[in-house]
């Protein structure tokens, strides 16, 4: 089980964060914040790269990124050569996002789905492992570089 996950948000994802990190403590991850920490208008890439980047070195196992859609820290985690980033907003969809495509971040629309939800999505995501098999020469060419 990955046990160093990295958590970042933008202002639209602040309070999911804030009940994530101890929720995912009480599993027994140890948890990176990478902010924001208030409600504040910011800028999702701000915090969106060094989350990938922390995932991409293997610093941190896996990530959880949160916004109000997820598109746009999908979008920017997934510039990250090392990074496949998954919007997810259904448990399965979680699942199969590590089970086919070994997802290393899972991406939240916290405007959309409620609290409850992102914690299920969240622990599935993180308690599923990659098949491999027929999954992993796809998986393989992914990467651009």
């Amino acid at each position: 089980m990955s046990k160093r996950i990295a958590i970042g948000s933008d202002h639209a994802g602040v309070e999911y964060k804030a009940a994530l990190i101890p929720f995912l403590e009480e599993l027994g991850y140890t948890v990176q914040d990478f902010g924001p920490s208030t409600t504040d208008s910011v800028d999702y890439p701000d915090f969106a790269h060094p989350v990938a980047s922390s995932v991409e070195s293997q610093e941190n196992d896996l990530g959880i990124l949160i916004c109000g859609s997820a598109n746009g820290v999908a979008i920017t985690a997934n510039k990250h050569q090392g990074i496949r980033a998954a919007i997810c907003w259904l448990e399965e969809i979680s699942a199969l996002a590590r089970q086919h495509n070994n997802a290393n971040i899972v991406c939240i629309p916290a405007r959309f789905i409620d609290l409850e939800l992102s914690k299920r999505i969240v622990r599935t995501f993180l308690t599923t492992d990659f098949e491999g098999g027929r999954h992993a020469n796809r998986v393989n060419k992914i990467s651009c570089g």
